[in-house]
């Protein structure tokens, strides 16, 4: 195996691209456009969580297992997200209702009419 196979990166470098997509991930959400706030939000998250991985935690070097346990894990978290966003989204769900949010919205709405009539 040759020296240059365990060669440590320029970390200074990383932390250069890593604080340049945090100004990128900070900006995007300035430009109130839904779809690159998205896109900076959870794209670059990802990528800066990969760089962390990668470099710093050093999981490019156990092995293959890893990728194994961390897809699963993605899976499992996109299937968490999925099943419970339904009742996030809404004041009430298949089996329940949220008395109190419907309260406040409703006491928000009548203070903005009364706003507008003044």
């Amino acid at each position: 195996m040759s020296a240059d196979a365990h060669a440590h990166p320029s970390y200074v470098k990383i932390w250069g691209i890593l604080l340049a997509l945090l100004v990128v991930s900070v900006l995007g959400p300035l430009l109130e456009i839904r779809v690159i706030t998205l896109i900076t939000a959870f794209g670059i998250a990802v990528v800066k969580a990969y760089i962390v991985v990668r470099y710093f935690m050093h999981i490019n070097l156990e092995k293959k297992y890893v990728a194994y346990m961390v897809g699963s894990m993605i899976v499992l978290m996109v299937l968490m997200v999925g099943a419970v966003t339904p009742d996030v989204m809404h004041h009430d769900g298949a089996n329940w209702y949220n008395q109190a949010a419907a309260d406040e919205v409703k006491r928000g709405m009548a203070a903005g009419e009364k706003d507008e009539h003044h």
